[in-house]
């Protein structure tokens, strides 16, 4: 009985912290974001204040979900992220994976969807915190370049997805291009879910049978001057470097279905 009543209570928790979220997306875009578009004219003050806004934002969402008990977390090296310039590329296991990142993250920036930037609805806090927009096609790497070199530190998930049910990993290249061509170290974390929420494929009132524990690993950074000097090219080093990776993800996924 208490353990029917518990899983009860998270999927009311769920839905309850959803609609928390979808009321304060709401409450910033009316609101908050107008305001400061309205009052900070400096467009790069204004992105640094509208990015911390969003992360402080999903802080407290992140907060309630511990609070009402759908979750717990830890997060392991969270002091290598006190730095500027990290390209972060992390596994896409749950729903809410770029939440946690842009919540713990500082300076972050992420790659959006050309739709956000028109949709009316989301227009207006993507443009405030400036992030990149994904419908520069070849310009793409580029702006993610420039975005690292100004200090911010750009989240992705290289695969461009949430990870299958099946637990099946496949990265795309675009992440190893970034690092490749502009130089950079790879900082990456993985991200552990025990039992697994909010996978894909996964309706988000199908609560697993205990509360979740979210597990972030922030992991040493990954030099690509080896994959560089190696490979000879560009692209043989980001190839390399993304079967690498690849490799890398898909033992920490096989770590965590041991454990």
């Amino acid at each position: 009985m208490h353990s029917r009543l518990d899983r009860y209570w998270r999927v009311f928790g769920t839905a309850l912290n959803f609609s928390v979220f979808g009321l304060g997306g709401l409450i910033l875009r009316i609101i908050v974001f107008p305001v400061l578009n309205l009052l900070v004219w400096e467009q790069q003050l204004r992105m640094r204040l509208a990015r911390s806004v969003i992360r402080y934002a999903f802080r407290f969402f992140i907060g309630l979900l511990r609070i009402v008990g759908i979750l717990r977390y830890e997060i392991i090296g969270l002091e290598r992220l006190e730095r500027n310039g990290l390209l972060i590329l992390a596994n896409h296991p749950t729903l809410i994976d770029t939440v946690f990142l842009m919540a713990f993250v500082k300076r972050a920036d992420c790659i959006v969807k050309s739709a956000l930037w028109r949709n009316p609805f989301t227009h207006g806090p993507v443009r405030a915190a400036g992030y990149v927009s994904n419908d520069s096609g070849v310009g793409l790497v580029e702006d993610c370049i420039k975005s690292l070199r100004s200090g911010s530190n750009l989240i992705i998930f290289p695969e461009g997805t949430r990870t299958p049910s099946d637990g099946s990993i496949t990265l795309k290249r675009g992440a190893a291009n970034i690092a490749i061509r502009g130089n950079f170290k790879v900082t990456p974390i993985s991200i552990h879910c025990m039992p697994l929420m909010l996978g894909k494929g996964v309706n988000w009132w199908k609560v697993p049978p205990r509360r979740s524990h979210f597990r972030i690993e922030v992991q040493e950074d990954i030099d690509v001057q080896p994959f560089i000097a190696k490979a000879g090219s560009e692209v043989l080093a980001a190839r390399h470097l993304t079967d690498h990776l690849q490799d890398y993800f898909i033992k920490e996924n096989k770590r965590d279905a041991v454990a």
